[in-house]
């Protein structure tokens, strides 16, 4: 059964950053877990990315691609396996959400569809130069 505090998606928002225009491309991200209700509790807003590349060259793929990437898991520290730093990860996010009163069990998040949105500002820059 899935009640109003079960996570149905993970949703990561992805737009432009802040910074001057001219210094290349510059995203950053904020993932939300969704919840079966619509609301949407955050886990994470301090992601992003820079490249030196221009935003002409940029597409949708690689952006929802980086964006995937750049929330997590994490590569692996060293004398830890890419297993650990998974299980660490969704831990972590298990642990987010019990904060908020949502049940979540890790394996069970691993396993949600992740779905990514393009911000407006970002969906007017890309393959523009």
């Amino acid at each position: 059964m899935v009640g109003p505090l079960t996570v149905v998606r993970l949703l990561t928002t992805a737009d432009v950053d802040n910074r001057p225009p001219g210094s290349g491309v510059s995203v950053q991200a904020r993932h939300e877990a969704v919840l079966a209700d619509g609301r949407r509790v955050l886990l994470l807003d301090d992601r992003g990315w820079s490249s030196s590349g221009g935003w002409a060259t940029t597409s949708a793929a690689d952006v929802e691609e980086t964006a995937r990437v750049v929330v997590g898991p994490d590569e692996p520290v060293q004398g830890h396996t890419r297993e650990d730093a998974e299980a660490d990860h969704w831990a972590y996010l298990a642990r987010i959400l019990r904060r908020h009163g949502v049940r979540a069990d890790a394996e069970d998040l691993a396993r949600l569809p992740h779905d990514v949105v393009l911000g407006d500002r970002l969906r007017a820059r890309i393959g523009h130069g």
